[in-house]
């Protein structure tokens, strides 16, 4: 057996020489006599199998971190006959010396054999090692090899990925502290894997290796470009990117794309997140989502911007102070806007980078759980904004990945969305697909969201949207099938996996079946923004009284439609930004009118068909445009007009939760029966809204700045009928035209057979329920 520090080619294959012979000198005839009868006598040492050689190129693209199967060369692998030797290789460039130290503590020398790549040998099988080195000047490193490991991405996983079918594509792809399994134990590091089709190499850098990514070249593990390598001894909380060789043999830096956890910008990178330790507390609340229609139950939505609701605050502050509001307004659900990592906090989370990582501004991924833990227990639940439609052109982020495209389509002409700044996703390709489909199952598994509402939905189910310049389908049309293909799955998938949940769609066209189920040819959206409902009737109440009468049709337009689809009716961040003007400042008149008119307003929204939704600070009537870099004006609450405003919103809540009227039928128009609505000259609505149960509530709105004495109002019953709710009300700034109790009487009014005589106020509603 030959010494670990020679090598075998370095062995006389004649075996030992006698003393002072001389290779190819003659000898005498008595000595070769004796050679001949001690060679019959002796067996000769058989020659010692030799490692593969390797050829010099593909030691010096393993050693600058270019080759694409480094395990295939590094590491510890079987030759001779019948494998019983072992060829060590590391990469170890300016060392001194190397040597593999062995489970049972068995040193294993290694020599340099070209470019800083280093080689032992050894008969004791395949081992778990450490690998020793030392530099001139004395100082010695011990550290694992990542290169003595089988994949961690399984047969499976790459199967379901190649068929755009991996569910819980978060659990493989990314970066995972685990154990792994290596020769004898197991081991703790971390598993990093990515998809990247076209590169010819990909390499991790990080705060582990002091971002030298030659230390860390990943494995190409099949013909669709997935990479992975497993680090043993790197844990949670270090940052880390991907460097990945281009086509053209450029290195671009890139964030993982299924990284949970990220820099707080303006950094860039990945962080590894720790597995999460939140213990949930929300049984209760998902088994009761889970045997319910949301659809059909309450539905009064609050949309904050977390960032600067009251700025300063992280996740879990914000949970005890928007919760004590929550509990004071009396709103049902909670709607953020988009939580995944972005990079300008003006695009408001709109233009998302880190589609798997909670922003870090405001904390961890478990400070978010405990969030959103914190508001079911307390009874509300959560919608988060989602967007698929598009992504920013960030160098560090999704666009052109591994130097092509590869998230994006690859023709601007339906890959590029130029008014954005932003590129589209390529709806067609699986794994793409995928990797959406994916990541909405993954905020509603991981975080319990209780919904999604689905951004600019129209930009994806169109191909001409925001075009000028568009590559028509298959057919010549304009609908982008493959989008409208992935929107039916994601639906189709979320509601069967999560049941209980809602699917939102931002849809701002009159494209048919938003909100039928998928196998009766719908899109299979639970719900739908009215976006009609919020421009005809912002555009109405934006006039002076006095015209109303002449724009009638504006205000009852919307019941043409209001069963088309299951409504969500909007007033969000779109509305009070850019030049808008907010919602007190769309109102025509004084202070005093414009609040009335606010009031109004939502006493309408409340009272219309279809669910609510309500920006943060429209509830009490900020009179400025929001802007995200700020927070609310609540100081204003100390002036009793937006007191005032605030108090009569808690109040429509209240009503709202106690009265099923309000939204149980909203998607049935057996909820609705018109008691007036022709009555243009007083500028005057009025409505019952009933719920299955046949329990009514009246519903009255003077849209008009006239009071109206004594006016008769049609009811379907006789006996006393109460006023539980008054926007003129003087507790929330009104001018008090109020009633007592009704009792109807046996004259005909509005088709009906009974009537009661009402004070309606001026700009004001008022809502009647049958004692």
């Amino acid at each position: 057996m030959t010494s670990q520090n020679t090598s075998p080619h370095d062995a006389d294959p004649r075996g030992p020489q006698p003393e002072g012979a001389l290779p190819g000198a003659a000898a005498s005839d008595a000595a070769a006599a004796a050679d001949a009868t001690e060679a019959t006598d002796a067996v000769q040492p058989a020659a010692e199998p030799t490692p593969p050689s390797i050829p010099d190129a593909e030691l010096q693209a393993l050693a600058e971190g270019r080759h694409s199967g480094p395990h295939g060369v590094l590491g510890q692998h079987p030759y001779g006959e019948d494998g019983e030797r072992i060829a060590l290789r590391v990469r170890r460039p300016l060392a001194k010396s190397v040597a593999a130290v062995l489970s049972d503590g068995t040193r294993v020398e290694l020599e340099h054999e070209a470019h800083g790549i280093w080689l032992g040998t050894h008969d004791r099988g395949l081992d778990d090692y450490a690998i020793e080195t030392a530099y001139e000047g004395g100082e010695t490193f011990v550290a694992d090899d990542p290169y003595r490991f089988i994949p961690t991405v399984g047969e499976t996983d790459l199967y379901l990925f190649g068929e755009g079918r991996h569910e819980q594509l978060w659990k493989t792809f990314g970066a995972h502290v685990r154990e792994h399994w290596g020769t004898n134990a197991f081991f703790e590091g971390t598993a990093f894997s990515v998809w990247a089709p076209h590169a010819q190499a990909v390499r991790i850098i990080g705060s582990f290796n002091d971002w030298d990514g030659a230390q860390h070249a990943m494995r190409r593990l099949d013909g669709r470009g997935v990479w992975e390598l497993f680090i043993p001894g790197v844990g949670a909380h270090e940052t880390y990117k991907y460097q990945i060789l281009t086509p053209s043999g450029e290195w671009i830096d890139k964030a993982d794309p299924l990284a949970r956890h990220a820099e707080t910008p303006p950094q860039t990178g990945s962080v590894i997140a720790r597995p999460s330790e939140h213990e949930w507390g929300d049984d209760e609340w998902l088994a009761k989502r889970a045997s319910s229609n949301p659809h059909n139950g309450p539905l009064s939505i609050y949309e904050l911007h977390a960032m600067s609701w009251q700025p300063g605050l992280d996740y879990r502050e914000l949970a005890d102070e928007l919760i004590a509001y929550l509990d004071d307004m009396q709103f049902t659900h909670v709607e953020f806007m988009p939580l995944a990592e972005h990079p300008f906090g003006g695009s408001w989370g709109y233009q998302v980078t880190g589609y798997y990582a909670p922003t870090s501004r405001l904390g961890s991924p478990d400070d978010l759980r405990y969030l959103i833990d914190r508001l079911h227990r307390a009874g509300y639940g959560v919608i988060m904004d989602w967007v698929p439609g598009h992504f920013p052109k960030d160098s560090f982020g999704l666009a052109r990945f591994d130097g092509e495209p590869v998230y994006e389509h690859g023709d601007p002409r339906l890959g590029d969305q130029a008014d954005w700044g932003t590129y589209v996703f390529n709806f067609g390709d699986s794994q793409v697909r995928n990797f959406l489909v994916a990541n909405a199952l993954y905020w509603l598994e991981e975080f319990h969201i209780d919904g999604l509402r689905v951004d600019a939905v129209a930009s994806m189910i169109y191909r001409d949207y925001s075009r000028t310049d568009w590559l028509p389908n298959v057919d010549g049309g304009r609908e982008y099938y493959e989008a409208i293909d992935f929107l039916k799955e994601v639906n189709a998938t979320s509601y069967k996996l999560h049941p209980g949940i809602m699917m939102v769609a931002e849809e701002s066209t009159s494209f048919p079946g938003v909100t039928k189920p998928t196998d009766w040819g719908g899109l299979g959206f639970g719900l739908k923004w009215n976006m009609g409902w919020m421009n005809d009737n912002l555009r109405y109440i934006a006039k002076d009284p006095i015209y109303r009468r002449w724009h009638h049709g504006e205000l009852t337009f919307s019941y043409v439609y209001a069963w088309s689809e299951q409504f969500v009716l909007p007033i969000s961040h779109d509305e009070v930004v850019h030049g808008k003007g907010s919602m007190f400042g769309k109102m025509p008149g004084d202070d005093w009118q414009k609040a009335a008119n606010l009031r109004l307003f939502y006493s309408y929204q409340w009272g219309h068909p279809g669910k609510q939704l309500l920006f943060m600070g429209q509830e009490f009537g900020q009179p400025g445009e929001w802007r995200e870099d700020r927070g609310l004006d609540w100081w204003l609450l100390e002036n009793p007009t937006f007191s005032g405003i605030r108090g009569y919103v808690k109040a429509l809540n209240e009503l709202y939760r106690e009265t099923p009227a309000l939204w149980e039928l909203d998607h049935d128009p057996s909820g609705l029966q018109w008691i007036s609505g022709d009555d243009a000259e007083h500028s005057l609505l009025a409505f019952l809204r009933r719920d299955a149960q046949g329990g009514a509530i009246a519903c009255v709105f003077n849209f008009s700045n006239e009071p109206l004495e004594d006016y008769r109002l049609g009811v379907p019953s006789g006996g006393a009928w109460n006023e539980v709710l008054n926007s003129d009300d003087t507790r929330f700034g009104g001018s008090g035209v109020v009633n007592g109790e009704l009792v109807a009487s046996a004259e005909p009014a509005h088709g009906q057979s009974q009537s009661v005589a009402l004070r309606i106020p001026p700009l004001g509603a008022t809502f009647l329920k049958r004692r």
